[in-house]
């Protein structure tokens, strides 16, 4: 069985005494509302994590992300933060290739092969973000470019490395814009993904692989997304700063 999954990126959100309010409602929510067995990782900017992990405590389904890290275990790299320091803050996941990143800091497919690989090395999950931008939609190219994204950064992973990867498809269209893809165009990339998976690896390893939609996910349109075959949950954005969104939409595979 796929992990489900409903991560919430706070992105530059957020101060400290803000975070943790936030944490805190949403591990309280989710212990008192939330009847499923999804996993809910809280993803805050790297000065909230290791108060937030004091919240988590002992919280069965609850995790803590990082938002990036660095390709190097350590050096001469100001302002950045390496895996095993993530680790030590109590992260379990990290997003690699998110389009902000990809968009404002120039981040390649060849860059987040070096990065993934390292943060499996390190015991941590990566969520691997890939997308298209609307031109590339409209050109019907999308497949083309999503197939190449995750070509580059995954497969010259094993078997066993690329199962413990969780993926998630964000139409960079629709990310802070208001539009969402229908759920049929969410499955359909989601779907298309896992085919990719499978041609390089096997069935077995494509429909062990958690696929998360990443696109203007709302309390209104949870369910119907995440009803579909093969997606997996979501990768929050908006949505993730108000507790009970998040956990409405959390709610969403009740």
């Amino acid at each position: 069985m796929r992990k489900k999954i409903v991560a919430g990126n706070w992105k530059m959100n957020c101060t400290l005494p803000e975070g943790k309010k936030l944490a805190s409602e949403v591990i309280h929510m989710v212990e008192d509302r939330v009847q499923n067995d999804a996993q809910v990782i809280l993803i805050p900017p790297f000065i909230h994590l290791t108060g937030i992990y004091s919240l988590i405590g002992s919280v069965s389904n609850i995790y803590l992300g990082a938002q990036n890290c660095h390709q190097e275990r350590e050096g001469a790299f100001t302002g950045e933060v390496s895996a095993s320091m993530l680790v030590s803050a109590g992260a379990s996941y990290v997003i690699l290739g998110h389009s902000e990143r990809r968009e404002y800091f120039g981040e390649t497919d060849e860059l987040l092969a070096e990065k993934v690989k390292f943060v499996l090395d390190n015991n941590l999950t990566p969520i691997f973000c890939c997308g298209e931008k609307l031109e590339t939609r409209e050109a019907g190219d999308h497949e083309n470019l999503v197939g190449q994204q995750v070509a580059t950064a995954l497969f010259e992973l094993s078997e066993d490395e690329i199962k413990n990867v969780v993926i998630a498809y964000e139409p960079v269209w629709a990310i802070g814009t208001g539009k969402t893809a229908s759920a049929e165009q969410a499955q359909e990339m989601h779907a298309f993904i896992r085919k990719q998976i499978a041609a390089k690896y096997s069935q077995e390893v494509a429909e062990s692989i958690s696929i998360l939609y990443g696109g203007s996910v709302k309390p209104e349109n949870a369910k119907e997304i995440f009803d579909q075959p093969d997606v997996d949950g979501g990768l929050i954005g908006g949505a993730s700063l108000k507790s009970k969104d998040f956990v409405d939409i959390v709610k969403a595979f009740d």
